[in-house]
């Protein structure tokens, strides 16, 4: 166990979900998305407001590492993070002045801190993604019949949605990101670029909505090929890989199309990364881990 008690969970859950969107905000230059260089394909985005947004929901994702502390997966850990998550929406929606930035983060982070908060062990994340996923499986009787982009892409198309990457326990995390980050850091490669080449795989496999609500599933399969692409090329650390990267990213704008699926995913997949190194700090350290609003990298 990480933490000595709830307040301590909450609080540490609560950075490094704050840190991970953070994080995948700076990522820079990220195709079609907002970074530190450009708002990508959001006219109404930029990176100041996305870093906002993401500080906004500290509390809430606090809240939900405290209810889930030492508790188990069943309806009413569910529907009391579904009831914190739509407290954090609003608080978000205030912030960014009705600007949609994280709704989609917050479904997923909310259940993985949930699901780290349950396990107490860091270093598993199959574990945390599973127990997360068995969350996502219960119903929740309060919620409001979903009206989302991501809603009506997976009713036009067939496709599975966050919720169905959540209820499957996260596949695209534990199987693609987590990997694929891990093996380029293996490879010597940057830090940068090896969250990179992580955003690239999931949007390689991911059947991102927001892609196919803004252009259907013949952009999305364009803009999977590309990713694919890049990565054949040995990732953004090649010449060839850097250069499609600038492609990838200048077809996106003119296509007015955004992977934020994937970039949510990314983010999830920085905060599980993130888990795992506190838990072995805290383990080579016998302690002394920081918990509080730090916002800072481990």
């Amino acid at each position: 166990m990480i933490w000595r008690n709830a307040e301590q969970c909450g609080q540490c859950l609560g950075d490094l979900a704050v840190a991970a969107l953070i994080d995948e905000v700076e990522l820079t230059p990220k195709p079609g998305l907002v970074d530190l260089q450009s708002s990508g394909s959001h006219k109404d985005m930029n990176a100041a407001l996305m870093i906002a947004s993401a500080r906004s929901l500290y509390d809430s994702f606090e809240a939900m590492g405290y209810a889930a502390y030492g508790g188990e997966s069943n309806k009413e850990l569910r529907e009391t993070l579904a009831r914190i998550g739509r407290d954090g929406e609003r608080n978000m929606l205030q912030t960014t002045g009705g600007i949609n930035t994280h709704r989609g983060a917050i479904w997923a982070l909310g259940l993985l801190i949930a699901g780290a908060a349950i396990c107490g062990n860091g270093d598993a994340p199959e574990q945390i993604a599973e127990t997360a996923g068995t969350l996502a499986r219960f119903p929740d009787r309060h919620a409001l019949v979903p009206t989302s982009n991501g809603t009506k892409a997976m009713q036009t198309y067939g496709v599975k949605g966050a919720r169905g990457e959540a209820k499957d326990g996260f596949p695209h995390v534990v199987k693609v990101g987590l990997p694929v980050l891990r093996d380029s850091r293996r490879s010597k490669i940057p830090e940068k670029n090896a969250r990179l080449n992580s955003l690239l795989a999931i949007m390689a496999s991911l059947n991102d909505t927001c892609l196919i609500h803004r252009g259907g599933m013949e952009t999305l399969l364009v803009v999977q090929q590309a990713a694919q692409k890049i990565l054949d090329f040995g990732g953004v650390s090649s010449v060839a890989g850097w250069e499609s990267l600038q492609q990838l990213d200048q077809d996106l704008v003119t296509r007015h199309v955004s992977p934020g699926g994937s970039a949510d995913l990314l983010a999830a997949t920085l905060f599980v990364d993130r888990l795992s190194n506190i838990s072995l700090h805290h383990k080579e350290t016998g302690g002394g881990v920081y918990y509080g609003k730090a916002y800072t990298s481990l």
